[in-house]
């Protein structure tokens, strides 16, 4: 027997206590495992610590699995404990794993190898987003960052707006914090006035912020301050 690969969702900001945006039934879970692929092993002892594991923090093994880890024996390495019949729990840094994550590269290799994966509920800041942007839910494509150079980053606005117009499909994409003011400014200069936009920003958090408006609109109005904030900006 193969053991169980849980997919763990953790809080997607530190403001916000895991039983707040968990559901109980995840606990049972939690507590059942002593092995943890992880993204982070300070971000992932912190989430156990705070989510009260009923096992000691000391006794769990941690093993990371990040935007480092590239598919093959280490993958195979980081498995290997379920295929003697040991189960594990993937945590992202923040979120849901395996979504915009390197989780999925643990997922993907247990899929091969026949272990059975089971992903658990919890707070996904994409799907949050585009709950909350009132823009099309039924279609849309999650970009990741966009270029940090100013004129590909504006071609690849223009693009992103083009297949928003065309295909009616809510383009959704990410910033670094510390750059999302700069990004915000660009894209009220290069998308058309009638474009709408949505700004997502510290979802779940006490200071959350959701909005979305034609960029005309955004234009005349103040913006938020939004340094050092984790975003999600949606063109629709």
């Amino acid at each position: 027997m193969t053991g169980t690969l849980y997919l763990i969702p953790c809080p997607i900001s530190d403001e916000t206590a895991p039983w707040d945006v968990l559901p109980a039934a995840n606990r049972a879970v939690i507590d059942s495992l002593d092995y943890f692929i992880v993204e982070n092993v300070r971000t992932a002892r912190r989430f156990l610590a705070k989510a009260g594991i009923g096992r000691p923090i000391d006794t769990l093994e941690f093993r990371e699995l990040n935007e480092h880890t590239t598919a093959g024996a280490a993958v195979e390495e980081l498995i290997a404990p379920l295929l003697q019949g040991r189960s594990a729990g993937v945590v992202s840094e923040a979120g849901v794993p395996g979504v915009a994550d390197p989780g999925a590269l643990a997922v993907e290799a247990c899929h091969r190898r026949g272990i059975r994966v089971v992903p658990l509920v919890g707070p996904s800041s994409i799907l949050l987003a585009v709950m909350a942007s009132g823009l099309n839910g039924q279609s849309f494509a999650f970009n990741g960052y966009l270029p940090v150079k100013p004129p590909e980053r504006a071609q690849a606005i223009r693009r992103f707006e083009r297949r928003a117009r065309a295909e009616g499909q809510s383009q959704l994409f990410i910033e670094a914090p510390y750059r999302n003011a700069k990004l915000m400014e660009e894209l009220l200069r290069t998308l058309a006035p009638d474009t709408r936009l949505a700004v997502a920003m510290e979802l779940t958090a006490p200071g959350q912020f959701i909005a979305a408006h034609p960029v005309a609109e955004w234009r005349r109005r103040k913006l938020p301050e939004m340094q050092k904030h984790p975003a999600i900006f949606i063109i629709g």
